[in-house]
This record gives structure tokens, sequence and C-alpha cells, in this order.
């Protein structure tokens, strides 16, 4: 029998096998790095990262620095449903490749990496957090996909940080047709009570405080829609997290 102390040498001489035939490729543009669901420099550069000073309550970046708790325009008129929400990385022509690929193309292998990024962007937040939830594809839609975006990147988030996954506690209950290309009302109508709280983990949001994770923020509908799901189902507070924001409306 193998002694077990020769199984991760084994498992590390194995995947250096792999990435001599199949060497690893830039989650951006696809060219040779090093290290697996990575950016290659000129792609990691070229991302504008949405940082401070910022609107504390959706996130979006202001040119200069407004003091503590100052909000944008939009906030002010229209108070958001979340408590929070924080973006990585600007919808550009920098990323966009990126999240497609992640999104559409396969590229599973990013997720821990870009998991590792969105734990940054969380900031202080993370310290008064209980549990992670996805943002759920319709079943139809997942059978296609094969494989829902939001969820790997909250399974990933979960297991950097220790916070509870909870990868059901959301459920969609009826398939909507893509947001993109939609008005922003035509986005909030799209996805009216679209989504509802799995029954069978009611008990596990009540009272926890969740950080909700969707792969790109446009007019923060689809985010609403979850928030107002997760409330009625208990939740205190929801801290939504995304990859990537639009910035401009004609981004995405």
């Amino acid at each position: 029998m193998m002694g077990a102390s020769l199984l991760p040498a084994l498992r590390r001489a194995g995947a250096k096998s792999i990435d001599l035939v199949l060497p690893l490729r830039c989650i951006g543009c696809g060219a040779t790095v090093e290290g697996e669901g990575a950016f290659c420099a000129a792609c990691f550069s070229g991302l504008r990262f949405v940082a401070e000073p910022a609107c504390a309550l959706c996130g979006f970046p202001f040119e200069f620095n407004q003091g503590d708790g100052a909000i944008c325009g939009a906030c002010a008129a229209e108070p958001p449903e979340f408590d929070s929400a924080r973006a990585v990385f600007a919808y550009d022509d920098a990323s966009r490749d990126t999240v497609l690929a992640f999104k559409h193309a396969d590229r599973t292998d990013a997720a821990p990496s870009l998991a590792r990024l969105m734990v940054s962007a969380l900031g202080g937040h993370l310290d008064h957090l209980d549990a992670v939830v996805p943002v759920p594809l319709h079943r139809t839609r997942l059978a296609l996909r094969r494989y829902n975006q939001s969820s790997l990147l909250a399974n990933a988030l979960a297991r950097l940080t220790g916070l509870r996954p909870l990868p059901d506690a959301l459920i969609r209950r009826r398939r909507t047709p893509s947001q993109g290309g939609l008005s922003a009302s035509a986005r909030r109508r799209n996805v009216a009570g679209a989504f509802a709280v799995n029954p069978r983990r009611a008990a596990q949001l009540t009272g926890r405080r969740i950080v909700l994770i969707d792969d790109v923020y446009t007019t923060g509908a689809t985010i609403a829609a979850c928030t107002r799901a997760l409330r009625a189902g208990g939740a205190a507070e929801i801290h939504a997290l995304t990859l990537a924001r639009v910035i401009r409306p004609g981004d995405p």
C-alpha cells in the first residue's frame, strides 16, 4: 500500500506534468502565466480597481474624498435596499474579457484568484459578516451553462474567510430574460419577484449578516431583488459584493 506521505508529492508531480502539456493561461488575454487562475502583468495593470473614496452605501467611486459616510446622489435620492455594496474593479474594456471568460467560457479555475481580490474589496465589513450567499441561476440556465459563476466565487470566498457558505439559500423561481440591453426600470421589472428564500435554509438566514455575491453590478436591480427576498427570510444585514461594477451606463 502506498504511503500517505508520498501522495502530496505525486499530486504535485502530476500537476506539473499537466502544466507542461496544457500551460496555464491568463484569465484576461490567454497569455501563458505561472499561477493557476492568475492575470498576466499587462492585464492586471489594466484593471481599474474600485477603491476609496466611494459612496458609503453603493460603493460608487468618487473623484475626491467627500468625508466619512458620504453617499452619492443616486443613493441620497433613493436609498438602496441593501446595507452596502462593493466591487473589485470597473466593468470596462480592460475587464470585460476576464468577466465573460469566467462567466461563459469555462474559466472556472479563475474563481480562487478572483475571490482573493473580492476579500480585499470587503474591507472592514469582513469582521462582522456571518455567511455567503450567491445570486442563483434558474435551474434550466444552470443546466445549459453547467456552473453558476456566482456560486463559484461565493464558495471560494467562504473558504478564504471562514464565513459560512449557503449556496442554495436563494432560489430563482422563474427564468428571467437576460438583463443585457435593458434599461434600469426594465431590469427592475424583469427580476421583480424572481427570487425567494429556500425554505430549507430559512432558519440559517434568520438574524444573519449576509454577503451577497454576484458577478457584475450594473443598475443594482438583481441585487435589490435578492435583498428583498433575504430580508423577507429574516436576514439582518445584506452586503453585496461583486467582481465588477458598471461605472458608465453604456459599459455592459
